[in-house]
């Protein structure tokens, strides 16, 4: 888990707690006195139960944005969680009234862009304190919800298009043998998949295929090109690209400095 606090120089301002969780079995409660905005980055199922003990089970899309005010307990469960960014700040008394009820929206493409950029920030050897600070407030912006586009709920067809993407992301995949899954055109395929996580077809098999070789790389010392063929991508090049796209580091590196203590900064 990476976390970053943004502790304004106003004393009166509540600090911003920022949390990127990783892929990894959870069982949690969130605090029920913070205003709390997250972001799924991956797909998670597990558990969950919102303002009340009734457990019920939840299938994530990145994308899903939501919003629980203070106040609304939530208790979350998942064996094998997955990457999730969620910003918290205090209650303070000149906060104007707010849903009162935790509030979820779909494929909400402009606040994922923005928390993949946060997640790139986070993950930096010596992070850019006022890059994540600006990146953190228009992430917090999402909050009000016109800012982030409409809701998209998603579909059980397309819940099975992910779960062959999860089970075959190191096989060419094309959006023509996809929309057959969903019984659609190509191109209407494209649209609609897009809508509802906010990403496209591509963007999302990369993004799998990213997750992948991050945890074959944190996990085992197995050479970089073997686990570039092995994730799916091209070659080792292919690879580097992804992850200084999306991770602004390259392979060698995120090996370097994950679960290793950090140089000091200048």
């Amino acid at each position: 888990m990476k976390t970053h606090l943004i502790q304004p120089s106003a004393t009166d301002t509540p600090a911003v707690q920022i949390h990127l969780l990783g892929r990894a079995p959870y069982s949690s409660r969130d605090p029920v006195r913070m205003h709390a905005l997250g972001i799924a980055l991956q797909r998670q199922q597990g558990v969950h139960a919102i303002a009340s003990d009734r457990r019920v089970d939840f299938d994530t899309w990145p994308g899903t944005l939501s919003y629980t005010p203070p106040g609304v307990e939530v208790f979350s469960e998942s064996a094998t969680g997955g990457e999730y960014l969620v910003l918290r700040h205090a209650v303070h008394e000149t906060d104007a009234p707010g849903p009162s009820q935790r509030v979820t929206r779909h494929g909400q493409r402009a606040a994922l862009q923005i928390a993949q950029h946060l997640r790139l920030l986070l993950l930096s050897p010596c992070p850019d304190a006022l890059a994540i600070e600006q990146a953190a407030l228009r992430f917090m912006a999402c909050q009000e919800g016109s800012a982030c586009g409409a809701d998209a709920r998603p579909g059980a067809g397309y819940a099975r298009v992910l779960d062959r993407i999860a089970a075959e992301f190191e096989r060419p995949l094309s959006i023509a043998d996809l929309s057959v899954m969903v019984g659609t055109s190509p191109l209407r395929f494209l649209r609609e998949f897009t809508r509802l996580t906010g990403m496209t077809p591509h963007a999302w098999i990369m993004e799998t295929r990213l997750q992948a070789a991050r945890v074959m790389i944190q996990g085992s010392d197995q050479p970089l090109p073997k686990i570039a063929l092995d994730c799916g991508f091209n070659h080792q090049s292919h690879m580097g690209h992804v992850f200084r796209k999306h991770l602004g580091l390259t392979p060698g590196q995120y090996r370097q400095h994950h679960g290793l203590k950090h140089a000091d900064c200048p």
